[in-house]
This record gives structure tokens, C-alpha cells and sequence, in this order.
């Protein structure tokens, strides 16, 4: 996986809030396929360095590239054109249109051909399906647990085709037996895409990821695989503690 070419790169990659350097020069990269995920303390920088490759706010400096293309200053809608899909920290479905035209939603965007219903059709089913929430097609959003508003995230994310997935903390609210469910998803969505995972959850993180990259005050402390992580010290005493 290392020889491959990065399908997601930043370098010294900067975001600076008056004084504070929420991202402080990260160097990072991903490549096809991989599940990666971010971990660190709160306040790390973790969600602001995902919102910065995904577009949400711009960096103070430094340089994005994705697939061999510099999109450092693209709008959020043209990244995800190119195939960035990110899922929210803090659940942001339509609470008032149902768990299936949340997902037609982005599945139209996806369509060349508008009037294309079967298609249409296919592609939300899909999603719903992948994420267990076929049954609740019909159900209002805002009437869906917490846990099931997360799901339903992924499944818009999914709709978009993405290339690279951006999950911010998707296990919150999940029961057990979801989180399980969860897992074996990300591992199928990694046969079609790569996934950026951030997550709190050492089970889920031990259990998915390929690599890791530990942050800490917004720079990169470590990175390396689940072993390794678990193994370093330094991480131990700056995020893992007696969890690892």
C-alpha cells in the first residue's frame, strides 16, 4: 500500500484562528483503498483538518491535492464533484423529508440524465440498503433515532459515489449491535473508495484501520498501523493512556 500513489495529499497545511493554530503544517497522506483514521485529544485539530481538505473552511496557508490535482482553492461543491463526500460531526439531515429523499437528494447530482426515475430510484435504494435503512425509507428523518440520523449520513455520502468518504465521529449515538453492523459497511465501502474516518471509539479504530494518524494540538504526533500506535509511547501518554 505505501508504493501506491497518494490518491490524497496535504502539505504543510495551515489553519490559524487569531492566535490559536488549530492546524499547525500537516504533512499527510492517503492512498486508494486504505481505511485511515484520525485520532488525538479534544482539540486537536482533527475536525478542522477533515473540514479543510473537504472545503468547509479555507486554509491560512499550505497546499491540498487530490488525485494529482491541486484543489487547495476549490469550493466545497467542486471537491465534491471530483469525489470528496463528508459526513458531519453533528448529524445535518433534512429532519422534515423522508429518510429516501434525503438520499435522492444527492443521488440526483450523480445522474446526467434528470428524468432518469429508474436510476434514481436504484441509487437511493442502494445507499439505504448498504446502511440497513431500507425499512425506513419512508420514515421522516427528524423521527429517526439519533443512531439511524447518523446512518443516514453515510447513505448520502454513499449516494454521492465518492471516491474518498469522510466519516467525523459516525458511530456516535450507535448502539452495540450498530456499531458492529457499521463496521463490516466501512470495510464494504473500502472495496469502491477510501475512507477518512475520525472517531473516538478505539474498538471501531483498532478494529478498521489500515493506518493511523494520531494529531495533538493541531500537528501530526505519529502515524502507523494499530500496532504501532498501540506500541508508541508517546502516544500512549498524550491520547491513549490506559485504553491502549
Amino acid at each position: 500500500m505505501a508504493a501506491m500513489t497518494p490518491l490524497l495529499t496535504t502539505r504543510d497545511l495551515r489553519k490559524s484562528y487569531g492566535g490559536l493554530r488549530a492546524v499547525d503544517g500537516v504533512d499527510f497522506a492517503i492512498v486508494p483503498g486504505e481505511i485511515r483514521a484520525v485520532i488525538g485529544p479534544n482539540g486537536a485539530g482533527k475536525t478542522t483538518f477533515v473540514s479543510l481538505i473537504c472545503g468547509r473552511v479555507p486554509p491560512t496557508s499550505g497546499q491540498i491535492v487530490f488525485d494529482g490535482n491541486d484543489i487547495t482553492d476549490l469550493p466545497a461543491h467542486d471537491r465534491v464533484r471530483r469525489g470528496i463526500a463528508y459526513t458531519f460531526q453533528i448529524t445535518s439531515v433534512f429532519s422534515n423529508l423522508t429518510a429516501y429523499d434525503n438520499v435522492a437528494l444527492p443521488v440526483q447530482r450523480t445522474l446526467t440524465d434528470g428524468r432518469s426515475k429508474g436510476r434514481l430510484h436504484a441509487g437511493v435504494m442502494s445507499a439505504l440498503e448498504r446502511t440497513g435503512l431500507a425499512d425506513r425509507a419512508d420514515t421522516v428523518a427528524g423521527a429517526l433515532s439519533y443512531g439511524h440520523q447518523r446512518l443516514l449520513e453515510v447513505a448520502m455520502g454513499l449516494a454521492l459515489r465518492p471516491r474518498l468518504l469522510i466519516l467525523d465521529e459516525p458511530t456516535q449515538g450507535l448502539s452495540d449491535g450498530e456499531i458492529e453492523g457499521f463496521m463490516q459497511l466501512v470495510r464494504e465501502i473500502a472495496r469502491d473508495a477510501t475512507v477518512l474516518l475520525i472517531e473516538h471509539n478505539m474498538q471501531v479504530v483498532m478494529g478498521l484501520a489500515d493506518r493511523i494518524t494520531v494529531m495533538n494540538t493541531g500537528k501530526i504526533l505519529a502515524e502507523g498501523t494499530p500496532e504501532q500506535i498501540r506500541a508508541n509511547a508517546e502516544v500512549q501518554r498524550a491520547y491513549l493512556g490506559t485504553e491502549a
